[in-house]
């Protein structure tokens, strides 16, 4: 009686699952670290952006002679307030311009605390006043 050598051909089901959970694992932590890096993306996008919303209320006010008022807010850059004489804009392309990168409204305060003419701010992530990491606030005066 002869047995025959029978080769192996393929992967067994134990082995595809062990490689699948394997690739899986690295995905996740890879996607982690990845995406993970969007929240401090966007803080510092946020503070690209009160920088340049800085700079059109500095054109605002040399055209003006003021910054807007709180009431007035950020508002004043897109539409004339009607209590600006000299007004020159739009100084800002759309609302969006605005917007903080979570999509929330900056918060403008003028004038601001410790003789400051004016204040924005983004509230970060969570919208909500305080907080770390992606949730910390983004303010003109960091």
């Amino acid at each position: 009686m002869k047995v025959k050598n029978m080769r192996r051909n393929g992967f067994t089901l134990i082995e595809i699952i062990i490689v699948i959970t394997i690739i899986g694992l690295v995905v996740a932590w890879a996607g982690n670290r990845i995406f993970g890096q969007g929240d401090k993306a966007k803080s510092g996008l946020a503070k690209g952006r009160i920088s340049d919303i800085s700079a059109q209320l500095d054109t605002y006010k040399l055209d003006t002679g003021r910054y807007p008022t709180t009431a007035e807010g950020l508002r004043a850059l897109l539409v004339n307030p009607g209590s600006a004489t000299n007004w020159n804009g739009p100084y800002v392309r759309n609302a969006d311009a605005l917007k903080d990168p979570w999509n929330n409204d900056m918060i403008y305060k003028s004038p601001g605390d410790a003789n400051r003419p004016f204040e924005l701010t983004s509230l970060g992530a969570d919208g909500k006043e305080g907080g770390e990491g992606a949730d910390r606030d983004v303010r003109s005066w960091d």
